[in-house]
């Protein structure tokens, strides 16, 4: 099976403008395309998953990725998907995520001479005339079909800023000279980017002439890769920092029933022969498939060596007869305990298990904390040091565990 109709076989592909023109440069290697990243954190998410993955398939076959990194457009903040206005950063606080970013597809992908190049839009963006800008670039643009665009449309009733109206003109404009300056004939991106990729493909055509060759594809990365990993609370990020490996492994591991095939196919590299042979698997089964998901995908953002320690990790409480060395664990401090114990909604806090006391106390009111295989009776339930000492285990729920011991 060639490249092309593999991703479609995977279900990547949503849109296309030049089908015909965009097989044929995918699956001979002559496509230099772009995905953005906005830098809106210090970490990539799971909800990034699809698009690192589809750049990595890309380049085995001989495409040249670019990772542009949205530091300039970051300081509008994209419209898409949000229902109010988003944070405004410093651009101290961009290039630190932009650093982090780097560093992370680099697990994906290749960089280098002739391989995959990650751009920042700030280089250019930043040392833009704005008359110059709308003289020249504006005036390709018409309001009434800006506004006719669903980013923008849902943002209506509550109220949409200037600011963020500019934000369209500012990713196409990356496409245009991306275009111009890194031949870059091909960009990629998520349902929510459409309309502002079609203007980026309709400004290269009016400023260079209808001859000139610039592709759109979108993937299913809005309905099926963001809704993965929001960058909201309770996100799954890519920096074992914030996810440990063991944490994101039971990410995956507890993925829906009705999602796992979906999510093999689409972000794993298992041969899509093996993978057909999964979609008649039912019940016990598909807890296999769930094992194979998480275990593939750990491999491929922490390596062989994590993913080992969490497939571990997780058969050791699952299943039994194994240790807890791999569990995610905190270190107390002696200074956080009083009279010799730490209270629980403290201590989950302090583990990263809750946000705050009031969470904390709310999940323990649910009946939803468990120390040692033991409910948590109440809020006021503490644990010693030498409780401590020797170790506990903390449950919340069902599937998230966690470890503390004293320091």
């Amino acid at each position: 099976m060639k490249v092309y109709d593999e991703l479609v076989a995977r279900g990547l592909i949503a849109q296309v403008t030049n089908e015909e023109e965009i097989r044929e440069m995918i699956d001979n290697g002559k496509a230099t395309f772009y995905i953005g990243f906005d830098p809106t954190a210090d970490s990539l998410h799971v909800g990034h998953f699809m698009a690192l993955c589809l750049m990595k398939r890309l380049q085995m076959a001989g495409n040249k990725p670019i990772a542009l990194i949205g530091g300039g457009t970051a300081m509008i903040g994209d419209p898409s998907g949000r229902s109010d206005m988003r944070s405004m950063m410093t651009k101290e606080v961009i290039d630190h995520n932009c650093a982090c970013f780097k560093k992370q597809m680099e697990r994906f992908i290749e960089f280098g001479e002739g391989k995959a190049q990650m751009v920042n839009n700030a280089d250019w963006l930043l040392n833009l005339n704005y008359i110059d800008f709308i003289r020249d670039v504006g005036a390709c643009f018409s309001v009434n079909n800006m506004l006719r665009a669903e980013c923008f449309k849902q943002r209506m009733e509550k109220g949409l800023s200037f600011l963020e109206f500019n934000y369209m003109p500012m990713q196409s404009y990356d496409f245009y000279y991306l275009f111009q300056h890194y031949g870059c004939n091909m960009q990629f991106g998520g349902n929510d980017q459409w309309s502002n990729m079609l203007g980026g493909t309709e400004l290269i055509r009016r400023k260079l002439g209808k001859d000139a060759h610039a592709m759109t594809i979108t993937l299913l990365l809005n309905s099926e890769g963001k809704k993965m990993g929001k960058t909201a609370k309770g996100a799954v990020w890519l920096d074992p920092n914030k996810t440990s490996p063991f944490d994101f492994y039971q990410y995956w591991r507890n993925v829906d029933d009705a999602d796992v095939l979906k999510c093999i196919r689409m972000l794993t590299f298992l041969p899509l022969e093996q993978i057909d042979e999964m979609d008649s698997w039912k019940d016990a089964q598909l807890n296999v498939a769930k094992e194979i998901l998480a275990y593939e995908l750990t491999k491929l953002v922490h390596g062989e060596e994590e993913a080992e320690k969490a497939k571990a990790a997780a058969k050791a409480l699952f299943v039994g007869g194994g240790d807890d060395a791999n569990m995610p664990t905190t270190e107390i401090t002696a200074d956080k305990l009083v009279d010799g114990k730490i209270g629980i909604l403290n201590l989950m806090v302090a583990c990263k298990l809750a946000a705050s006391n009031g969470e904390a106390r709310r999940l323990v009111q649910q009946g939803g904390v468990f120390v040692n295989d033991e409910k948590v009776p109440d809020q006021t339930f503490a644990v010693t040091e030498e409780m401590l000492k020797e170790g506990i285990k903390i449950r919340k729920g069902k599937k998230v565990f966690h470890k503390a011991v004293l320091a």
